[in-house]
């Protein structure tokens, strides 16, 4: 699945030297809806067909911990020297993120799974049956098929925000 990493081979310093200059940043109102969900007692997760080691920095500075990300693993040797990636992730494969989500709740017990993301394999979470709600995002590329397959489309997470708030200050059971 990664042929191009074989071919770029790229070293820890390569990739923390990239991150260094271009961080990853969040979409608007990312951090508020975390500190939300965070705050009703929401574990949030962060299953990503990523780099674990490019998405650890964002989610520490999220407040989500290491343990809560379900990425793939680059190796390294001990001169930082790329060696491979990890192919047991499963998010390494096709249909990844389905099995990562199922493998969440079976490990954690969870009864409700909201997959939430703006590509093509965010939703298959939901389609798979792994995720029992699929929220998709437009504001950074509108695609089609994200929003006809969402239960939930928006293209600002404030108004994911402002639900939730509404939610708590008027003792609503979401269904």
């Amino acid at each position: 699945m990664f042929a191009g990493l074989a071919i770029i081979e790229p070293s820890r310093g390569q990739i923390l030297d990239c991150l260094e200059k271009h961080p990853l940043k969040t979409s608007p109102k990312i951090p508020e809806l975390i500190d939300t969900l965070k705050a009703r007692g929401t574990d949030v997760y962060f299953v990503s067909g990523g780099f674990r080691i490019m998405i650890e920095p964002l989610a520490e500075s999220l407040g989500v911990p290491v343990s809560n990300i379900v990425a793939n693993t680059i190796f390294f040797d001990e001169e930082g020297s790329y060696t491979g990636f990890c192919k047991d992730e499963p998010t390494s494969a096709d249909q990844g993120k389905p099995k990562a989500v199922q493998m969440l709740k079976e490990k954690h017990g969870y009864e409700t799974v909201v997959m939430v993301g703006d590509g093509a394999t965010d939703a298959q979470a939901k389609r798979e049956g792994a995720a029992d709600a699929f929220l998709g995002f437009g504001g950074i590329a509108d695609r089609d098929a994200v929003r006809e397959k969402a239960d939930w489309f928006v293209y600002d997470f404030g108004e994911v925000v402002e639900m939730l708030r509404e939610e708590d200050s008027e003792d609503f059971d979401c269904k």
